[in-house]
């Protein structure tokens, strides 16, 4: 609590009296979560080379320490509600030692064997928590949280690595860590991906033994740390990348309308990419996906064929390509079948309905608009089978009809000036 938002009214004796000695029963007393390490796999070798982070001396990381019974209750309250949290109590000095015991002890993993490393990473990562809690909201919280990032991430503990690299980009959106925590969860995205896609799974649905993956649905899991990434940085250097992979993945799972959406957001966002033109490709494989036959609408046919001619406006050197081409080709030829399929199913509808003007519509629409389809050949013998019957059906019980009013307004009697009655 700083004294900016400390409430200015003064403290009365009993109450300050009531903290001073909670303080007194509390200090020293502090409470950290420890999580086991039991069943952790080598994700990546040791790290490289590190170099010591020097802490800053500056006045924002070390003020003078405050004195009077204002500063003295704001101490104890701080230690008390860090007591009943489980949180480290705000100490800025302090959180200056702890970050250098634990860049200390990282530094130190680097050289150690593998099992006996991912716990010195586990021990440093815990103490760059505490250094991060004990000066929140400072320049040292963000590289706390950017080191116990690291260390759980060098520990196999990958869980543990998304959650401090995601506070850091949620809590600090401009931090300078920014690329650096990017890259990270992209990489933890990518291994949770790769290890669904390798079908490495236990016969259980949720995971109780590996802490490198999440509890449970790990491919979800995954693409909310790839929507994360573009959430939380969207001019970042990995944008891009994870809205195209996670639309790839979306994609591997069935969920087209989803992977469409990603493949959209990348075209429209990023329109700089190197994933332009997958992201257009891409596109259009599933749009024709989502499509679900003639009796449905028929508007992804249409975005369909307008990305179709996008794509071919916007990468003309791509179209050299025999093979890219051919397969621009076939999707052109599944658009114009599939529309020419939509209305031959129109036209025989209105057929059945003895609707025969609405019928020659949709196929003369079929002749004009898709002659090089199967359906064109069908339409011209529709259209002489029933070139002599009317547009409409003949009204059976037209008396009936008739004899009922209808409902249209009768107009209204007019005198004329003559005196003859007008209507």
């Amino acid at each position: 609590m700083s004294e900016s938002t400390c409430n200015p009214r003064p403290l009365s004796p009993t109450l300050f009296v009531l903290l001073a000695a909670a303080s007194m029963s509390l200090c020293g007393c502090q409470t950290l979560t420890e999580r086991s390490s039991a069943g952790m796999r080598s994700l990546v070798g040791p790290p490289p080379d590190h170099q010591p982070t020097v802490v800053a001396e500056t006045a924002a990381h070390s003020p003078e320490e405050e004195t009077g019974i204002r500063a003295a209750t704001e101490r104890s309250t701080n230690r008390m509600i860090s007591y009943m949290t489980g949180r480290e109590p705000e100490n800025r000095e302090k959180a200056k030692l702890l970050y250098r015991e634990a860049d200390q002890v990282f530094a130190a993993a680097a050289n150690l064997p593998r099992e006996q490393a991912k716990k010195e990473y586990e021990k440093a990562a815990k103490l760059f928590v505490r250094a991060g809690e004990a000066h929140r909201g400072s320049a040292l919280e963000q590289d706390a949280l950017l080191m116990a990032g690291e260390s759980y991430f060098f520990a196999d503990q990958l869980t543990d690595a998304e959650e401090m690299f995601s506070k850091l980009q949620k809590e600090h959106p401009r931090n300078r860590h920014n690329d650096r925590a990017a890259a990270r969860l992209f990489e933890i995205s990518q291994y949770w991906i790769e290890t669904e896609k390798a079908g490495d799974r236990s016969w259980m649905p949720v995971n109780f033994f590996d802490p490198s993956r999440p509890f449970f649905d790990v491919d979800g899991h995954a693409i909310r740390v790839l929507d994360n990434i573009r959430y939380n940085d969207p001019t970042g250097v990995l944008s891009d990348d994870a809205t195209m992979a996670a639309g790839v993945e979306k994609m591997r799972q069935g969920k087209y309308q989803d992977a469409d959406e990603f493949f959209t957001d990348l075209r429209e966002t990023f329109p700089d990419s190197e994933h332009q033109f997958n992201a257009h490709i891409m596109g259009l494989r599933c749009k024709l996906l989502i499509y679900a036959g003639p009796s449905y609408s028929g508007i992804m046919l249409d975005e369909a064929e307008k990305l179709l001619r996008q794509t071919r406006r916007r990468f003309p050197d791509r179209m050299n390509d025999p093979q890219l081409s051919d397969e621009l080709a076939k999707i052109a030829a599944e658009i114009d079948f599939k529309k020419a399929e939509k209305l031959d199913y129109r036209g025989r509808y209105r057929e059945r309905r003895k609707e025969y003007g609405a019928a020659r519509v949709y196929y003369q629409e079929v002749l004009e608009k898709h002659p090089n389809t199967p359906f064109a050949a069908q339409a011209r013998e529709r259209l002489a089978a029933f070139s002599d019957l009317p547009d409409l059906p003949p009204k059976r019980f037209a008396w009936l009809s008739d004899a009922f009013p209808n409902e249209r307004r009768s107009k209204p009697l007019i005198l004329s000036e003559g005196g003859t009655v007008l209507r």
